[in-house]
């Protein structure tokens, strides 16, 4: 009776398996690395990211009495109103009515710490975010006639969010939710028309 040769399974050398799975594992690196790169990548700060923090300039000549641009510095929406002479008058005879008149807390550089809270009192410059809980008030001027403001409102700045008011020198009102005056930015006027946003240097 004859019986098959018995058989034994066949197994690659070991020096032909290291070699698979070093090879296995360069690829399987290699595309490690190539998924890696890209995610990498996206920390990388983009070029609007690397400007942000730079200053930024606004023509004045373009803006009109009475009107307000907004120009992005630092992710920040700021504010640059014209004020007009009347503006201007009404930011007085109202102090006792504001939590901090006469900008104590440091909101603001030292050269606009001024009942203007500005450098030239016809231009204010703010940060146009409530320090509340950083909604973004909206301008309303004096005799409007907004039932969530008093009759005798001098004008300036209303946060729709939770009722905070700012007069147009960005001063809180007092018994208000904003802790604060609205931030002033370091700013500078390097020619006639043109305006500076973002500088620390102390104007001319």
């Amino acid at each position: 009776m004859s019986s098959k040769p018995h058989t034994q399974p066949v197994h690659p050398p070991d020096h032909q398996r290291r070699i698979w799975l070093t090879t296995t594992a360069a690829m399987g690196g290699a595309a490690a690395v190539a998924t890696a790169v890209p995610f990498v990548a996206s920390f990388a700060p983009s070029e609007r990211a690397k400007a942000a923090g730079g200053p930024v300039e606004v023509d004045l000549s373009a803006l009109p009495p009475g009107a307000t641009t907004i120009v992005e510095w630092r992710g920040k929406p700021v504010w640059v109103v014209h004020r007009t002479p009347e503006m201007v008058a009404a930011l007085q005879g109202h102090d006792a009515e504001l939590a901090d008149p006469n900008s104590n807390r440091e909101q603001q550089p030292a050269y606009a710490k001024n009942p203007a809270r500005s450098i030239k009192p016809e231009f204010f410059v703010a940060v146009g975010i409530c320090t509340h809980l950083g909604c973004s008030p909206t301008s309303v001027p004096a005799g409007a006639g907004n039932p969530n403001l008093p009759a005798d409102w001098p004008g300036g700045f209303f946060c729709p969010c939770h009722g905070s008011t700012f007069d147009g020198a960005g001063r809180v009102f007092k018994n208000k939710p904003a802790p604060s005056n609205l931030e002033v930015p370091p700013h500078q006027y390097v020619s006639g028309t043109r305006l500076e946003i973002g500088n620390d240097t102390a104007p001319a």
